[in-house]
């Protein structure tokens, strides 16, 4: 048993209490109401922090939420440089009804942890500062030089941060970067997420007549909105799944054999994601896998379509607007502007006659994140997790978007290495979230591990 062993031993019951005093500071950063705990979790992580042995602490200003930093450089001299990254904001908890315990009123049953932010993202998120106070305690210093960058508006989409990072980059200069906010495969199955896909999204607006019609007098004279954005929804894409749009594939990076081959390694079937999601078949792309039109292939999706009467009864009327909502998941080298122009000329182009149509672009806009699974950081990890598993990590994608991987990599030029142990079924986001104790347990031997092996790492 190593050192650090014993000393999480001896610390376990005072370092769940702290957990638990974590998960009882309400900081949800979407509610303008919540502000103050927000900056209250990142004053108790600063607090946290130093406690643990980590220097130069500092709440730093973004101008929303803020974020917390703090170092330990005093690695021999070629020492790698890291920076930790988490979040210590949550989602909203709605709806309460569905929550056994109060969200913000942490309970354990049967070895896990309820509460919101338990699994994402502040269980993991403290792990790696409870590893660094570890291993000074035990070794009296630190394998390799850190930065910790704990943020508390992710959950938000960190608007502030773009602009933030860009003001401060030589400050926050690594590198690579280590994420705890994230997960593993399953309990006995581990994961290195090397894909994100990225993200646009627009709105469309239908205008017709002056104002709603009798359809008794006008209807067959005057184009209906409703079925004017019908029809420019449905030129966007084939029966099949193809999108048509003019130039939204321009860009788009083919999947390789080996990506094909990693993705394919994946125990993953249509079955299991019929029987998860409830349909009686499955719909994409042609010539691709579930798991490629899942995480590697761009997609267009129609997120809300409104308009006209929708009350209970019948309302003989022709309504003179309608609306639409659209995303996009992108995938690597796709630009967020270049497709939403491109989807702004089909619609011009394939408007009928009889409507004013408009295009506005929305605000979630994110490249997507590819890194090469030889990365040295990924080495690092797959080496711990090997020896925790006795098992080689799935080399994994997902779907959504995690806009700091990119931006990290965008304004500080380095990858980041996602090494977090959440699970799928915690139900993050969702009422009831948890996370699993033995989860706690593995992630801090897994942090003082991970440190150790990236001494060895030359980037």
């Amino acid at each position: 048993m190593s050192n650090w062993s014993t000393h999480f031993e001896s610390y376990n019951e005072q370092h769940l209490n702290e957990l638990l005093e974590f998960l009882r500071i309400p900081s949800i950063s979407s509610l303008p109401d919540h502000a103050d705990a927000v900056r209250e979790a990142g004053q108790w992580v600063a607090a946290r922090m130093q406690t643990a042995g980590i220097e130069n602490i500092q709440t730093m200003e973004t101008g929303g939420h803020p974020v917390v930093y703090g170092d330990w450089l005093h690695a021999p001299e070629g020492s790698p440089t890291v920076m930790i990254y988490g979040h210590f904001d949550t989602q909203p908890v709605d709806p309460l009804e569905l929550w056994s315990n109060p969200p913000f009123e942490p309970q354990i049953r049967d070895g896990r942890i309820y509460a919101r932010g338990a699994s994402d993202d502040k269980g993991n998120m403290f792990v790696p500062i409870l590893a660094v106070e570890a291993l000074l305690a035990t070794e009296g210093k630190l394998p390799i030089n850190l930065k910790f960058f704990f943020e508390g508006q992710e959950e938000i989409g960190s608007p502030q941060l773009p602009n933030f990072i860009e003001a401060h980059k030589d400050f926050f200069a690594c590198d690579t970067i280590i994420s705890a906010d994230g997960g593993q495969y399953s309990e006995d199955e581990p994961a290195l997420l090397i894909g994100l896909r990225g993200l646009c999204s627009l709105q469309i607006d239908v205008q017709g007549a002056g104002s709603d019609l009798h359809s008794g007098m006008y209807g067959g004279a005057v184009m209906n909105p409703l079925h004017a954005l019908a029809q420019i929804i449905a030129s966007m894409r084939s029966v099949d799944g193809k999108i048509l749009v003019d130039g939204f594939y321009d860009n788009v990076r083919m999947l390789s054999d080996e990506d094909r081959a990693l993705l394919a390694k994946i125990p993953q079937t249509d079955q299991d994601i019929m029987d998860q999601v409830k349909v009686d078949a499955l719909f994409g792309e042609p010539g691709y896998t579930m798991l490629e039109r899942r995480w590697a292939r761009p997609t267009l999706e129609v997120n809300g379509m409104w308009g006209g009467f929708q009350g209970e009864g019948v309302k003989t009327v022709l309504p003179n607007k309608a609306h639409a909502k659209i995303t996009c998941r992108l995938v690597a080298d796709q630009d967020p502007q270049q497709v939403v122009d491109a989807i702004t000329a089909h619609v011009k182009k394939h408007s009928p006659a009889g409507v004013r149509v408009t295009v506005t672009p929305g605000e979630s806009m994110a490249k997507a994140y590819l890194m090469p699974t030889d990365y040295p950081g990924n080495e690092a990890a797959a080496a711990v997790h090997q020896e925790l598993y006795g098992k080689e990590p799935y080399y994994i994608r997902t779907g959504g978007s995690i806009p700091f991987c990119s931006l990290f990599r965008e304004k500080l030029g380095v990858y980041t290495v996602n090494f977090a142990f959440g699970l799928q079924d915690e139900r993050a986001h969702a009422p009831d979230e948890f996370w699993r104790l033995s989860s706690f347990e593995r992630a801090k031997e897994a942090y003082c591990m991970l440190l150790h092996e990236l001494a060895q790492i030359r980037f």
